[in-house]
């Protein structure tokens, strides 16, 4: 689906166009256009292809979607992958832009993902001294705006896991911490595979060689790598978190198991003590001593209770029961 097709030239808009002026006013010196598709079909893909002159690769990985945060230079054009990411229900839903970049053209294609990517235009048409570096900074605004909404989805994830920390020590919440620090590392994967490729990717884009399309906004890239390195430190600070958090859960377990073999033991050795004594006494032989005795019974009672509760307190004095 069309979303927008607008020509720019010096840094300001021009006009909206349809896909059939795209060709006339790329031929415009100064001139560039800035199209967005939304979850485009194959002849809209083929239409840009021919109007733009894509290479065919480039275009059979924005078809196919999935692909790997990346930035590939074709000859003269750049073809970026980005991943959008949202927290939705508690999961992170992993949706992708495809950007096309040449000297007089940008066409970003999102698949999967319900944000948008408006403010990015009205922001780049604020900013008419900045827009005039032409598509190059096109493609940092895009880039800077996705990559600002990973800011929110890492606080929240980090919220959430203070949340578990708080509840680490709590009794029998050890199995449920296990699964939800789980959980939150394999959403925290998603967000690493989004990031770590991107910052290798964004990288390039500020040292060495730079692509004659970005040399004019080096400077504006080496901003989205700062950020990309932040957070790519928040989330390996996270990870490690996590990792110590699943231990201590573990550690909780085998405190918790050990605590109940304590008390299972010293019941057993309670009721082992009844049990000789009452053994003994209720040996079968006619000559046992205090058998004929009036208070024979009481006492042999009132020796095992009273063993029973010495070990008790014995016991509990240890901190087993």
């Amino acid at each position: 689906m069309l979303i927008n097709c607008v020509a720019y030239q010096d840094g300001r808009k021009l006009a909206d166009l349809d896909i059939e002026e795209i060709s006339d006013y790329l031929e415009k010196p100064g001139c560039f256009v800035w199209v967005a598709l939304r979850d485009p079909t194959d002849a809209e893909l083929e239409k840009m292809r021919e109007e733009f002159a894509l290479h065919p690769l480039a275009v059979e990985d924005a078809r196919h979607g999935h692909q790997r945060p990346k930035i590939e230079e074709y000859g003269e054009s750049l073809f970026a992958v980005v991943h959008l990411l949202e927290l939705q229900q508690g999961e992170i839903t992993v949706g992708e832009v495809d950007i096309f970049v040449g000297h007089n053209f940008v066409l970003s294609v999102r698949n999967r993902s319900g944000q948008h990517l408006l403010g990015v235009r009205e922001r780049c048409e604020r900013e008419p001294d900045l827009l005039r570096q032409g598509s190059g900074f096109v493609l940092y605004a895009i880039m800077d705006a996705v990559v600002d909404r990973y800011f929110p989805l890492i606080d929240a994830l980090e919220s959430e896991l203070e949340t578990i920390e708080e509840q680490i020590f709590g009794k029998g919440m050890a199995r449920s911490n296990i699964e939800r620090l789980y959980d939150l590392k394999r959403r925290m994967v998603a967000l690493k595979h989004a990031v770590a490729p991107l910052m290798e990717a964004v990288g390039k884009l500020t040292s060495g060689r730079v692509p004659p399309v970005c040399a004019n906004s080096r400077d504006y890239f080496r901003d989205v790598y700062d950020h990309l390195m932040r957070i790519n430190a928040q989330i390996e600070a996270i990870r490690d978190t996590i990792g110590t958090a699943i231990q201590v859960s573990l550690s909780s377990v085998a405190i918790e198991q050990s605590d109940v073999a304590k008390r299972l033991a010293a019941w057993a050795g309670i009721f082992a003590v009844a049990t000789a004594f009452a053994g003994i006494w209720g040996m079968n032989f006619k000559a046992m001593p205090e058998l004929q005795w009036e208070y024979g019974y009481p006492m042999a009672l009132g020796i095992i209770v009273s063993a029973c509760v010495y070990l008790f307190l014995r016991f509990r004095r240890m901190g087993w029961l």
